[in-house]
């Protein structure tokens, strides 16, 4: 099918007296004795749609640590396939609601959005469940065209703020932080809805006019109040987890354990998500690494176009989007990111449509 042409649209007991660090996770798969260390992965935007989970006996037995971030015992969880499950694996240990649970950050307690649990988790990870905290009203004035937000969400239905560009109108307003769950704008309830639908929302506000935000922020420990984040750079915090594999939760059919991505792979769903960040307003390493998936083993940029569709239909992605995506994975895949000084430009690009 051209591209552009007729395209579819569419819990375990609390450990009173143990520390919080990461302790390896067990690995109870046959064939799978001898991997040593691995991520899990869950899969941004995971729902309970799709295949039946399979029989707990059939499942890996992976064993997490994990505490609620503002502070608590160590708690240890298991037998979760998907985001929902695990949220609510933490209610059970914890005693709380699933829906108190806003997202996960691993190895640090921080709201840090570098360490955001998204699609992946490390064998060896230490889990931080943020729960709901203050809630909050606040009149914004868009003044502006861009509010200077990206939204991301949690896979089991909140969309929360991710990042905040310094200068822009929502920058200038302190009690709107990263990590804040939007739970409406005026008066619409987005409980539920993806990231993409709360950005598009915004973005659609008339420039001009106020408008209503209804936040809840994350409970905060002692050490966090009173900061405010504006989404900290890779590399910052702890780095406690050391697993080589991967546990990927799936929105459709079972986990599985595999490989970490590779050099191309990594660096091909890092240009994905930017480009996502500039076309929609969102940041999603998952639905990144989604994309770069379908498209890393097609030939033309249609074949990949009629896999998004397929796939990722709902997202509706602009012709004009689908190709700068597709050039991004041919940049990462056939330049190499260190050996391309063009990555990216249209130099570059031409090069990879021409092999």
């Amino acid at each position: 099918m051209p591209l552009g042409l007729g395209r579819r649209k569419k819990a375990s007991p609390l450990v009173e007296n143990e520390e919080a660090e990461p302790i390896r996770g067990s690995l109870n798969v046959s064939g799978m004795d001898g991997l040593d260390g691995g991520v899990v992965g869950l899969g941004e935007g995971a729902t309970s749609e799709g295949l039946p989970p399979p029989p707990s006996s059939l499942r890996p037995r992976l064993i997490f640590h994990t505490q609620l971030a503002h502070g608590s015992p160590t708690g240890r969880i298991e037998g979760f396939s998907n985001v929902r499950e695990l949220y609510a694996k933490i209610g059970e240990a914890f005693g709380i609601p699933p829906a108190e649970v806003m997202f996960c950050t691993l190895n640090t307690h921080k709201v840090d959005m570098e360490k955001l649990l998204g699609g992946q988790i490390g064998l060896e990870d230490f889990i931080f469940a943020h729960i709901k905290g203050q809630r909050k009203e606040i009149e914004v004035y868009k003044g502006e065209d861009a509010l200077g937000l990206t939204i991301t969400d949690n896979g089991a239905g909140y969309a929360f703020i991710k990042r905040i560009r310094e200068g822009s109108i929502i920058h200038q307003i302190q009690v709107i932080n990263v990590g804040d769950m939007i739970e409406s704008i005026n008066g619409h309830g987005l409980i539920g809805c993806r990231h993409y639908e709360v950005a598009k929302m915004l973005k659609e506000l008339p420039r001009g006019k106020e408008f209503t935000i209804k936040l809840t922020e994350p409970l905060k420990a002692f050490d966090m109040i009173s900061q405010r984040s504006g989404g900290a750079k890779a590399g910052s915090g702890v780095q406690l987890g050391t697993g080589r594999g991967t546990l990927r939760l799936r929105a459709k059919g079972p986990a599985t354990v595999e490989e970490l991505p590779s050099a191309f792979e990594e660096k091909a769903i890092e240009k994905v998500d930017d480009l996502l960040e500039s076309y929609m307003g969102i940041r999603d390493s998952e639905l990144a690494a989604t994309m770069v998936e379908l498209g890393k083993d097609k030939k033309n940029p249609d074949e990949f176009a009629e896999a998004l569709d397929e796939t990722l239909g709902d997202f509706a992605f602009p012709d004009e989007f689908v190709f700068d995506v597709w050039g991004a994975i041919g940049d990462a895949k056939y330049m190499g990111a260190a050996d391309c000084k063009h990555v990216g430009s249209g130099l570059c690009r031409l090069a990879v449509l021409l092999n």
